[in-house]
Formats: C-alpha cells, sequence, structure tokens
C-alpha cells in the first residue's frame, strides 16, 4: 500500500518532531514503516449491509461475520508481516466481533476500507448476559480488537475502525431501543455501562498505531495498560462529543509512549495519563490537534505515579478542559516532572485545571494527591474560561511554575484561582492574576508577548 499524502506531509517533520527533548519517551521514535504482507482479505460487506444490523440479527450471526477468517489469517501470519483488508468492487467493509492480535503481526486497513464492529453483545460477552446491558459488574465485555501479551503488534493504513457506539445494538434478532452511548448514559445514575472498548492492550509491548481512522468507539478507542513502548503516529479519532466516556488513549501504568502528528475530538478525556495499579511515566505528547472532548489529562487515578511526561506544540480548540491533572484522595498519588511546552488553547471552560479533590466522595482519605514540578511554559489562551489550582491541605499541594502563560482576551473573561499551591512566576510572561488561600508566589505577573497562535489551529481532515 502506498503511503497517503498526508503521510509524505507528515515524514517530513519527523525529524524536528522527534530531536532529544526533556522527559520523554526514552526510545528513539521515528516514523513507522508499513511491513509486506502475508496475506490479503478482501472485503465481503458493502458499507450499507454491514451498518443495516441485518447481518447480526440472523440466526447464529457470528457464522456470518468476518471474525472467523480475520482471526485465522492473525494466527497464521509471520512476525514482522502483516494481514491486509481490502476491498473488492463495491464491497470496502468488514463486519467483526472480537478479535486478538498477535506478536509482530500488523493490521493493514486499507484505505477506503472500514472494518465495523459487530452490534451483537453477544459476540462480547463474557458470560451469558453480561454484555449490553448496565450492571454493578466490572467488565463484562470483550473489546472488539485485544492485544494480550502481543508484543511488536500493530494497527496500520489509512483506513478506518468504526465502533458502531451510537447504533441500535442488535438483541435476540431485533434492534433494541438502546444504542452502546445510551447505556452509557443510563450508568450515570448508577451501575456501569456493560460495553466493548475499541482496542484495548495489556503487557504488549511495543505497540504501534499508524494511520488508522478510529471512529465511533462504544467506549474507550485506545487503551494501553502494563507496557513498555506505544507509538501513536497520524492517527485520527473523531467520535461526538456527546459520546460518554469514550475517551481517546489512555495510557496506564507503562511506560515509554509516543503520541503525535495526531488529531482527536470525541466525547471524553483526548488524552487520558493513568497510573492506578503502578507507574505511568517517559511518555511524549508531540504536534497533536485535539478539538471537542475533556482535553489532555492526567488522572483521576494517580496512586501509582505519574512523572517525566512532556506535551509539546499542541492545539485544544474547544476542548471542555485543556490542560487538566485530577485525582482525589482515594486514588492519588505523586504527578511530578510534567512540562507543557507551547500550548494553544482556545474556547475552553476550564483552560488550565489541577484539581486534587475532583469527584471527591467525601471518604476514604488515604492516597493524597501531590502534583509537583509542574511547568507551563508559553500557553496562549483565548475566549476565556477558569484556570484553577485545587490543592488538597497545607501539606499536600500543588507547585507550579509559569513560565509564559498569557491569557489573550480581556481579563472580565477569566478567573484564576489558586488554592494550597506554589506558584513560581517566569522568567517568561504571566498575565494571570490569581485569587485564593494558603498559596506562595515567587516572582511576579510581568507582560511580554509570545508567538501568535493562528497557525495552530486547523480544521479536522477530511476522513
Amino acid at each position: 500500500m502506498k503511503p497517503s499524502a498526508f503521510a509524505v506531509i507528515l515524514s517530513a517533520v519527523a525529524i524536528a518532531a522527534i530531536a532529544p527533548l526533556r522527559a520523554q519517551d526514552l526510545r528513539s521514535v521515528t516514523e513507522p514503516v508499513i511491513p509486506p504482507t502475508c496475506i490479503t482479505l478482501k472485503a465481503a460487506f458493502t458499507t450499507a449491509s454491514a451498518t443495516s444490523g441485518v447481518i447480526e440479527a440472523r440466526p447464529n450471526s457470528n457464522a456470518f461475520l468476518d471474525t472467523a477468517r480475520i482471526q485465522q489469517a492473525l494466527d497464521h501470519c509471520a512476525k514482522s508481516h502483516a494481514v491486509e483488508l481490502a476491498a473488492d468492487s463495491a464491497n470496502s467493509a468488514f463486519l467483526s466481533g472480537p478479535i486478538q492480535l498477535r506478536p509482530g503481526v500488523t493490521l493493514l486497513i486499507d484505505k477506503s476500507v472500514t472494518l465495523y464492529a459487530s452490534r451483537n453483545p453477544r459476540d462480547y460477552e463474557f458470560s451469558e448476559g453480561s454484555c449490553g446491558l448496565v450492571s454493578d459488574a466490572l467488565s463484562g465485555c470483550h473489546p472488539l480488537i485485544a492485544a494480550r501479551g502481543a508484543t511488536g503488534s500493530a494497527i496500520m493504513g489509512d483506513g478506518a475502525i468504526d465502533g458502531q457506539g451510537g447504533a441500535k445494538i442488535i438483541l435476540d434478532g431485533h434492534p433494541s431501543a438502546k444504542s452502546w452511548w445510551d447505556l452509557a448514559e443510563d450508568a450515570r445514575t448508577a451501575g456501569r455501562q456493560q460495553v466493548p472498548r475499541l482496542i484495548d492492550t495489556d503487557l504488549t509491548d511495543d505497540f504501534t498505531l499508524y494511520r488508522i481512522t478510529l471512529k465511533n468507539s462504544p467506549n474507550f478507542h485506545v487503551s494501553f495498560h502494563r507496557g513498555d513502548g506505544l507509538t501513536v503516529w497520524a492517527v485520527k479519532i473523531d467520535t461526538p462529543s456527546t459520546a460518554r466516556n469514550t475517551d481517546g488513549i489512555d495510557p496506564a501504568q507503562s511506560r515509554n509512549i509516543t503520541i503525535t502528528h495526531s488529531f482527536i475530538r470525541t466525547g471524553d478525556d483526548n488524552v487520558a495519563i493513568k497510573a492506578g495499579d503502578g507507574p505511568t511515566t517517559n511518555m511524549s505528547v508531540l504536534d497533536n490537534h485535539f478539538y471537542s472532548g475533556h482535553g489532555m489529562s492526567i488522572g483521576s487515578e494517580t496512586n501509582g505515579g505519574v512523572s517525566s511526561i512532556l506535551v509539546r506544540n499542541l492545539s485544544l480548540d474547544g476542548t471542555d478542559n485543556g490542560i487538566r491533572i485530577t485525582s482525589n484522595p482515594t486514588k492519588g498519588g505523586l504527578v511530578q516532572d510534567v512540562l507543557y511546552d507551547n500550548i494553544c488553547i482556545r474556547n475552553s471552560k476550564y483552560p488550565i485545571l489541577f484539581d486534587t479533590a475532583y469527584s471527591f466522595p467525601g471518604k476514604g482519605v488515604q492516597l493524597l494527591p501531590v502534583y509537583d514540578g509542574i511547568t507551563l511554559r508559553d500557553i496562549r489562551i483565548s475566549g476565556g474560561g477558569k484556570l484553577q489550582f485545587n490543592g488538597f491541605d497545607h501539606t499536600h499541594r500543588i507547585g507550579v511554575t509559569l513560565d509564559g502563560v498569557l491569557l489573550l482576551d480581556k481579563p472580565s473573561l477569566y478567573r484564576a484561582q489558586a488554592i494550597h499551591t506554589d506558584l513560581t512566576f517566569g522568567p517568561g510572561p504571566a498575565n494571570p492574576i490569581f485569587t485564593g488561600d494558603d498559596s506562595t508566589v515567587t516572582g511576579k505577573e510581568v507582560s511580554g508577548s509570545l508567538p501568535s497562535c493562528a497557525a495552530s489551529f486547523i480544521p479536522f481532515p477530511t476522513l
């Protein structure tokens, strides 16, 4: 498969993007290369037939899906090769239930080809009736694509994976009244939505996503858990802002991660760094564009510790939150050595939100959050909003340096508050005026200018 024009443009800036930087992925990361193909599978469905729900409604519907032939091809493909999903005349769609990636094997999806996720919860259930409802179980559904101990595996290509999160799920041969996203809304009051993630990895090192488009996941789009080495390069994630709990990319308990040249709009965190059962460290988020979503997030689970994080050259255009670190005393820990550099934020309710009591239930105070060694450098904010630094108490504080933080329009559009926070200003200009209790200030707000953000805000790419 030939590189797209989009990929060619990206390769021209690859060297600059991966130059040695402070607090980043320790690997030497370069643009991925699509491996040779071991087998090409031809599409058997049109888009209309794959999305109609008719196939999943048939008795023994799994026999009519592409699941078995994709899995068989992955199982028999040699390492360092790819299983290619290709169009066949008017057919450009695949329809599948859960599949497992294999070590060293790439799933390659050609341009104009889409792999659709089955809408039948029975295809994903752990046990009978565990998927496609709201319950108190921790998890009841397998993901569409899983990588378990599949080191060196990858998903590549200029095609798409569509989770059909907004379409009605198929139960007992008929469309139900609910979509996967409707179940997420139902779970707001009690319980958990039992819906599949799109891509979920565990104990898988050196995992790669390259040029692929991910759409309409029922839940998280990409979860990278307990791995060493994740590369996300030139990926597009596109899901409506109203789709609850559809995080873009969630690295958790992992290390050596690069997310670069990607475009993310979704219904929850664009990127969320988590550390619930172990540390997450050495991560670079470089040259990306975020649109709708909850922003560039760390947390809420930080009890394993988050450190050595670099976010550079990021635009956040219309995200609910811009730069966000959140936790609370039931799942907090130390977040340190985090650098945000050259960030453009506009039209965000909370352009900067550091909160150590986020969604705090008021009990279980045992894992107290501390954020220290956080640097905000060359941050430009427009469109108003609230800047919030909320340390937990006098001992468990936030330490942050504002080395170039400018509010670009009239001060009345903004509120800036710092509680239990140690603020350091300079050497770059900073003009927010903070109020609040139990905070210290080193240096002072100073006037000055920073480079324009005009060229940073670009439209989401045409899919």
